[in-house]
């Protein structure tokens, strides 16, 4: 079943087109990955869905429902939860403080403490450390607090800007880890994502968007073994 469905999107920064038709797709339960280099449109695409800009064409459905009218507040009680690129965490209040944050929400404070206790059982780290302040703590903390934080809204689907940008190769792979399974515990995801391998390697499907337009999709796994992937992104 369909959850987002993006037709035709297209959108400029002033005179500067930025995404020219792109379609694309995500099913409920599913993962999928927007991945491409720098500049190719991926979080533009990302900001459309959650109303921080307004499309120049194209449609954008979320379980049927046309989103280009919505403020993003309203997309966030759809169940549209953005985690931003740069975390963007609250850097003067504690780990504890800023998944409060998360749940501001009225329809998601009944939830608040169990989705405290899910946050750290996803992130033991983040238990650990949830009288510390977040401006403290190591970057990789900080995204796990930022995904975390995400999570408390309640989100049917979760958008996901560059999760690894910034961090050590150590912590690279275990968000993509956690990723994968937060999406098992049932929240629908879509990853944007530079990180080629690791963000294929979860995703049940894929889009390569180049220049902003959509020039391949497929299966992650089929475009881990697409030759103009690998000799683009993957260096092989």
């Amino acid at each position: 079943m369909s959850l987002l469905e993006i037709r035709k999107l297209s959108f400029a920064y002033g005179d500067l087109r930025v995404l020219w038709d792109v379609d694309l797709e995500v099913r409920q339960g599913e993962i999928v990955t927007v991945v491409g280099a720098n500049g190719a449109g991926k979080s533009t695409t990302l900001r459309n869905v959650s109303r921080l800009v307004r499309p120049a064409a194209g449609q954008l459905l979320f379980q049927g429902q046309e989103l280009t009218r919505l403020e993003s507040h309203d997309v966030v009680e759809l169940g549209i939860v953005q985690v931003p690129e740069g975390r963007h965490i609250f850097p003067e209040m504690t780990v504890l403080e800023n998944l409060r944050m998360g749940s501001y929400a009225r329809a998601t404070r009944p939830d608040r403490a169990r989705n405290i206790e899910r946050a750290f059982s996803l992130f033991p780290r983040l238990a650990e450390r949830q009288r510390q302040l977040g401006g403290t703590m190591s970057g990789g903390e900080q995204q796990m607090l930022a995904i975390a934080r995400g999570l408390m809204a309640n989100p049917k689907l979760l958008l996901l800007d560059e999760p690894s940008l910034g961090l050590s190769p150590l912590f690279v792979k275990n968000i993509f880890d956690i990723i994968a399974e937060i999406n098992r515990q049932g929240t629908s995801i879509l990853l944007v994502e530079q990180n080629v391998f690791q963000s294929l390697r979860i995703a049940h499907r894929a889009y390569v968007l180049e220049t902003g337009r959509v020039v391949l999709t497929g299966t992650g796994q089929e475009l881990l073994g697409n030759e103009h992937v690998k000799k683009a992104y993957l260096g092989l």
